[in-house]
């Protein structure tokens, strides 16, 4: 095992993304982020995208700074958001999933959908007409989204399917522009709903079920976190200035996230909390009980071929929309300044709403929305700015304290403490209240949890550091310190 070594994460969050360099070693984990630049979707003809292209510049760019800094890394592993994908056609029309042909010449088909789309809606009709979302838990062990990946190509144009030749989730799309490389990263396939739990294996007789069966050529091979996808193309490595392969992640960043968590899994909840709240366990088989469907939990997979037993929560997006709402017809707010306004508001004087009520997924007037939300249940809406952040966290962290007593009961986990991870770490009156309604005591950090578990598969892959989950966590614990908030009553 080498003393010590550097890996670069590029880590894309649905509003914003950065690119880091980790050092690791026996006893070193340390991050510094090279670069940092948003992430705005776009509005085309046809909905809501993601300027994909705008986002792969921009990785680009910050590892060019990557390499100045270091040019000696040894890999480059990327993680993003989930669900979302790319479709490409090469010139030669020749499949990429069924025969792993990675020329590098496949175009992409349009620009990439937002999962926030309106889009998919009509996917989950397609869907349930042929197949009820129960029966389909059985099969992949995922909670209904109106926004997972086989309602998206459900809802896709006939017409770019039927010519597409790959498809391939957003980090995989970064890592095969990088490499030539087209490959699946597991953790990130299995929250499409095509992944079947049983092999860890395309579900190829549900595409069928699904009328989907022209996507048995499309998707990719799989491939596990740690497994080296390749070196980066000669044009790349000479225009960032440097060479370094390219290795899988858990590409989707709550898996990355769950691994920077210093938990006991036996005994504790974590939630990766930013645009989304992930209030989930970490267990050794999925769990598909009648009672884990009824609570619409999902099952997703995790480093090291563990589980990820959680339930998605509205999460921070609902306060961030609504700051930006305000921005947009007024000055810039403050958000430390805003949160301490909060914290002088007393909780009982502000309405308790349902985070998850399907209103609040799109972007929009969010205080408006929560107004109607009161109105429609007879309760009072909150009148000032500190009102209204004060109702988003007591919402939050009373639908937070639900899912996590939840996600216990199901997973069989002893919970005695509660792991925020996260922006949402930085959110000290969150954390509090989530600690008070929980009644369990509450550690926040490490912030940057989901690049640090990133860093931390590539690290192990190159022979940095060894050892299991609960090794990489024993080091995140000696090198991050974390601030512990007591339930009070």
């Amino acid at each position: 095992m080498s003393e010590t070594g550097a890996v670069a994460a590029v880590d894309l969050g649905a509003t914003s993304g950065r690119v880091i360099v980790g050092r690791v070693g026996p006893d070193l984990l340390e991050t510094t982020t090279v670069a940092r630049f948003a992430n705005d979707p776009i509005v085309l003809g046809d909905g809501l995208h993601w300027n994909i292209v705008g986002l792969y510049g921009a990785a680009l760019e910050g590892l060019r700074t990557a390499f100045a800094s270091e040019p000696e890394l040894a890999s480059i592993g990327i993680d993003s958001w989930a669900v979302d994908y790319g479709l490409l056609r090469s010139s030669d029309g020749e499949p990429a999933g069924a025969h792993g042909n990675n020329t590098t010449d496949r175009a992409l088909l349009g620009t990439p959908f937002h999962y926030r789309d309106e889009r998919s809606a009509r996917g989950v009709a397609a869907v349930h007409e042929r197949m009820p979302h129960a029966e389909l838990f059985e099969r992949n062990g995922l909670q209904f989204l109106p926004f997972n990946t086989l309602y998206q190509f459900a809802a896709e144009s006939p017409a770019l399917l039927e010519i597409a030749d790959t498809a391939l989730l957003i980090p995989d799309l970064l890592a095969f522009w990088l490499t030539g490389q087209a490959r699946a990263e597991v953790t990130n396939a299995s929250t499409t709903g095509l992944l079947r739990w049983s092999d860890h294996a395309w579900d190829e007789p549900l595409l069928d079920a699904l009328g989907l069966g022209g996507l048995r050529t499309v998707l990719p091979p799989l491939i596990t976190p740690g497994t080296r996808i390749g070196p980066l193309r000669p044009a790349v490595a000479a225009s960032l200035g440097g060479q370094a392969d390219v290795v899988a992640v858990g590409s989707h960043d709550t898996a990355s996230a769950v691994v920077a968590v210093p938990m006991q899994p036996e005994a504790a909840v974590y939630i990766s909390c930013g645009t989304w709240g992930l209030v989930g366990v970490e267990v050794e088989h999925p769990v598909l009980t009648p009672a884990a469907l009824a609570a619409n939990f999902t099952n997703e997979g995790g480093v090291d071929g563990c589980v990820r037993l959680l339930h998605n929560v509205m999460g921070l997006w609902i306060l961030s929309e609504t700051v930006r709402g305000w921005e947009r017809t007024g000055a810039p707010v403050e958000l430390t300044a805003l949160l301490d306004a909060a914290a002088t508001v007393p909780p009982a004087s502000v309405p308790l709403f349902d985070v998850n009520d399907p209103r609040f997924l799109s972007p929009g007037d969010m205080p408006a929305r929560i107004d109607e939300w009161c109105a429609e249940h007879d309760q009072v809406a909150p009148r000032t700015r500190a009102g209204y952040a004060r109702s988003i966290v007591e919402s939050l962290a009373q639908a937070f304290a639900e899912a996590a007593a939840t996600a216990a009961r199901l997973g069989g986990v002893d919970a005695r403490t509660i792991h925020i991870v996260g922006g949402g770490a930085l959110n000290a009156l969150l954390c509090q209240r989530v600690a008070d309604r929980s009644g369990l005591p509450v550690l926040a950090g490490p912030v940057e949890a989901t690049a640090l578990g990133n860093v931390l598969v590539q690290a192990r892959a190159a022979g940095f550091v060894s050892g299991s989950l609960e090794e990489l966590r024993a080091l995140v614990a000696r090198t991050h310190g974390l601030r512990r908030y007591t339930p009070q009553a």
